[in-house]
C-alpha cells in the first residue's frame, strides 16, 4: 500500500534488543536474562504463576527491581518517532511490554503492543486495572503477594504470558498492517517466538523489503533482503533517516 504522498507504509516489528541501550536486558541474548537464570522463565509463565504463592512472590520482588518503569527511550525509540513526525506513515508492532515507543513520541494508536503491558496491572479475577506503581507501592509497603482490593484475586502484570493468548484484535491488526507495508524492520527480535516471529516471512511473502536488524542470526535471516548486524542505536538512526529523506 503506498499512500497519496507517495511515502511507503513502513511497519517495524522491535524487541527486547531495541531496549537494552535503555538498561532493560534482553532475554534470549548472550547476556539475556533466561541464559543467567532458565528458572526465571517460569516467574512469567501463566500456570506457575497462578497456582505457586512463591512464584508470584519472586515475581513481585523483580517487578520491584527490573528498571522497565523507570526507563527512558534511547536513541532507535526516537529515531522510529522521528521517522513519524516526518511524514512516512509508520506502524511499531512491539513484542515489548516496556512503553518506550510511546515515550519517545510515536502516538500510542499507532503502536500494538503484542504482549500487553508492564505499566498496569490487572486483576485475574474480576478484571480490575490500574497503575502498576499502586501495587508496587503496595510491596514496597510489606505486601508479598497484593491482591485485588475489589474481589481478593490474584494480582499479574498485564503482559501477556506463556500460556496465554495474544490478543486476537491486536493480532489481527498487525497481521494486516504486514501484508499492507512495502518495508517491513524486524529490530532487536529474536524471531524465534510465535506468532510475532512470522510476521518477518509473511511481509517478505507480501512483497515488503525486509530488513532484519539484529546482533545475532536470525531464523528469517535467509528470507531479508538487507541484514545489519551493528549496534541498533547507531543502525536505526541512519536507515530510518534514509527514509525519512526528502525523495530528490
Amino acid at each position: 500500500m503506498t499512500t497519496s504522498s507517495s511515502k511507503p507504509l513502513v511497519a517495524i516489528l522491535t524487541g527486547a534488543g531495541i531496549s537494552t541501550d535503555s538498561g532493560i536486558p534482553d532475554y534470549r541474548g548472550p547476556n539475556g536474562v533466561w541464559r543467567k537464570d532458565p528458572d526465571a522463565e517460569k516467574l512469567v509463565t501463566y500456570e506457575y504463576y497462578m497456582n505457586d504463592p512463591e512464584i508470584r512472590r519472586r515475581a513481585w520482588q523483580v517487578r520491584r527491581r527490573n528498571r522497565t518503569l523507570t526507563a527512558e527511550p534511547n536513541a532507535a525509540h526516537r529515531a522510529i518517532a522521528d521517522l513519524d513526525r516526518s511524514g512516512v506513515p509508520v506502524r511499531v508492532i512491539t513484542q515489548n511490554v516496556d512503553g518506550l515507543h510511546q515515550l519517545a513520541g510515536v502516538p500510542a494508536r499507532k503502536v500494538l503492543e503484542l504482549h500487553g503491558s508492564a505499566r498496569q496491572f490487572l486483576c485475574t479475577q474480576c478484571g480490575e486495572r490500574g497503575p502498576m506503581e499502586a501495587a508496587i507501592a503496595r510491596v514496597d509497603a510489606g505486601e508479598d503477594d497484593p491482591a485485588c482490593e475489589i474481589c481478593g484475586g490474584i494480582l499479574k502484570s498485564t503482559t501477556v504470558m506463556f500460556g496465554e493468548r495474544l490478543d486476537p484484535m491486536v493480532l489481527g491488526e498487525a497481521v494486516s498492517i504486514t501484508k499492507a507495508c512495502e518495508v517491513f524492520f524486524a529490530v532487536g527480535s529474536s524471531l524465534q517466538v510465535q506468532p510475532a516471529a512470522g510476521l518477518a516471512g509473511l511481509a517478505a511473502e507480501h512483497g515488503a523489503r525486509l530488513v532484519v536488524v539484529n546482533a545475532e542470526p536470525t531464523p528469517y535471516d535467509d528470507m531479508a533482503d538487507e541484514i545489519v548486524r551493528e549496534p541498533i542505536g547507531t543502525a536505526l538512526p541512519r536507515l530510518l533517516g534514509e527514509l525519512a529523506a526528502p525523495q530528490k
